[in-house]
């Protein structure tokens, strides 16, 4: 039995089979992380949606920035963009099925056997591991409860950018989203800068990527995300692992054995 940690796969599904051939993937024995979206942008969304949806308990999912845009628009908030390659499962017969799924999934995964957690961007450097699981949590409870779309229409924003306990409501709720599925360049203290997507290089004055200040997870805790693709996996770093090898740009998707570390990865060419 062995348990594989998966970079975003954006609609990509022939590359996630082949490298699901490569790892000689047991669907009896294995388990399968994703690190948030599933979706989007790529040419299979929704056959990717029905394919992840399929694996039942033998997989393990957490939101990221596209499953909640996909999300939203279901509900009528937002927009769809030139680049989403979304209407095919907003179309589907069994979209109701598949959205209430996906809607129902975290923020944060975290196994105390392996000790990793999974959040789609990261985990800000104000958090400890206790405090990001009862944050996503919160945002949890919302997204399936009666207030969800309260949350979808005030979701495309960035402010507050720094967490404040104090912070209440809708407002509270969008900063640990963002966080968690849009974070990539901070403050020691957690101030986010949203619009930088390059690599590390390109941080703003008093900024850096997320992994670069000292973390307050337990000791020798693993964290596994995606989001990132400008960092072409590479984080210097032993305990921090980026997935998203930009499979939907051309780059190729990216497996890690959770037991051992090991890599695995296969090209995309869509």
């Amino acid at each position: 039995m062995a348990t594989y940690a998966i970079g975003d796969l954006q609609g990509c599904l022939t590359p996630l089979l082949n490298l699901l051939n490569t790892i000689q993937y047991n669907p009896e024995q294995d388990q399968l992380w994703f690190a948030g979206d599933l979706i989007n942008r790529g040419p299979e969304s929704l056959a990717t949606l029905r394919f992840v949806y399929s694996l039942g308990d033998k997989a393990r999912v957490v939101l990221g920035n596209h499953d909640l845009h996909l999300l939203a628009l279901s509900r009528g908030f937002g927009r769809l963009k030139k680049s989403d390659t979304l209407k095919e499962i907003l179309n589907a017969p069994d979209r109701d099925q598949l959205l209430d799924w996906l809607q129902s999934q975290p923020l944060c995964y975290f196994d105390q056997t392996l000790n990793t957690v999974m959040t789609h961007a990261g985990i800000p450097p104000c958090w400890d591991l206790s405090q990001t699981l009862s944050y996503s949590q919160e945002v949890t409870d919302t997204l399936t409860g009666d207030h969800a779309d309260d949350f979808f229409n005030i979701m495309y924003g960035s402010d507050p950018h720094q967490w404040d306990n104090s912070v209440s409501g809708m407002e509270r709720l969008r900063i640990i989203v963002n966080y968690l599925t849009r974070m990539r360049f901070c403050t020691a203290s957690g101030k986010l800068d949203l619009k930088s997507k390059e690599g590390p290089s390109t941080a703003k004055k008093h900024y850096s990527p997320w992994f670069s200040y000292p973390s307050k997870l337990p000791k020798d805790c693993q964290v596994v995300f995606g989001h990132w693709a400008a960092l072409e996996g590479k984080v210097n770093h032993p305990n921090i692992h980026a997935l998203d090898t930009g499979c939907v740009w051309g780059g190729s998707l990216t497996a890690m054995r959770l037991d051992d570390r090991q890599l695995f990865s296969t090209p995309c060419s869509l």
